[in-house]
């Protein structure tokens, strides 16, 4: 299910030079859900423009530079590609306004100033972030990110060419063929009855075209997708933060964040906040809480 073939030399190669803005270092690891991969000092993932499949590779030569090339059929497509990636790792996103004021701060500035090129891990595609975050409600990530790998397994693309060579890389599938699963398919990847439901109808949503998460208006899209059963408010701030862009969405409910301001409020490291607590110990960062959420939890 989901191959998408192509002769290497019908393809068109695209680069891109990018001079990141203020600090940063490209994060070497693949992926635990299975559509990233890490070898020899290069990033390579599969994505899809429309219906055509796009690899990337991502090679940063110095602190200066990142170079991304992709490989599609069509210029639109691998620009798209490029496009895509270039968001997943923030490299033109200028976090220096964020280090300067917080640099000082008492919580996060020692994080700041021992790796100011730290970013919010982000997904490519926002579908991407929002399949993944009602994968991952409730359960520990590790069991989120199998039960991942089984998804793009079983009904994620792949790219064989026609002579048979696989590329071994793996692409989520398509919101349409997500909204025309069955629930009791994922359920049978170890994904509970109300999270695959809900998944199927939040891509049957984005399917149709009554979520458009690509849109300037996120709020609009939101809030038809918290109207879906088993979507709240965790959910959809993890889609902002990671799928959109926005630092200044904060997943208050994450079980982490929750750990983390209840030790530090309380002094005692069983204790848990609740959400509004965890709210207002990140108000002060502002736009920026989403990302000094990050920091915190990787200190």
């Amino acid at each position: 299910m989901g191959i998408a073939e192509g002769a290497l030399s019908d393809l068109v190669e695209l680069r891109q030079e990018v001079t990141p803005l203020g600090p940063f270092r490209l994060a070497l690891r693949s992926a635990m859900d299975g559509t990233l991969r890490h070898r020899g000092g290069v990033l390579e993932r599969l994505l899809h423009h429309e219906d055509l499949p796009v690899l990337v590779r991502v090679v940063q030569p110095s602190p200066e530079m990142v170079l991304l090339g992709a490989r599609a059929a069509t210029p639109a497509a691998a620009a798209h590609g490029i496009r895509r990636m270039r968001f997943a790792l923030g490299v033109d996103e200028d976090l220096r306004p964020f280090l300067r004021r917080f640099a000082r701060d008492p919580l996060i500035g020692g994080s700041l100033r021992r790796r100011p090129w730290l970013r919010v891990l982000r997904r490519p595609e926002p579908f991407e972030a929002l399949a993944w975050a009602i994968c991952e409600q409730l359960i520990e990530y590790e069991r989120a990110a199998a039960i991942e790998r089984r998804v793009v397994a079983v009904l994620g693309r792949r790219w064989v060419d026609r002579d048979g060579v696989d590329s071994g890389l793996r692409d989520l599938p398509a919101a349409a063929v997500l909204a025309g699963t069955a629930p009791a398919v994922l359920q049978s990847f170890d994904l509970a009855g109300g999270r695959a439901l809900a998944l199927v109808r939040a891509a049957r949503e984005v399917a149709r075209g009554r979520v458009d998460l690509y849109s300037p208006d996120h709020e609009r899209g939101w809030r038809r997708l918290r109207a879906i059963p088993g979507v709240g408010a965790w959910t959809v701030e993890m889609l902002a933060l990671h799928g959109q862009g926005r630092h200044d969405q904060l997943p208050a409910a994450d079980v982490g964040l929750l750990k983390l301001v209840g030790r530090l409020l309380s002094g005692d490291p069983r204790a848990r906040a609740d959400e509004q607590q965890v709210r207002d110990f990140f108000a002060p960062y502002e736009e920026w809480a989403g990302l000094a959420a990050s920091h915190m939890l990787s200190m």
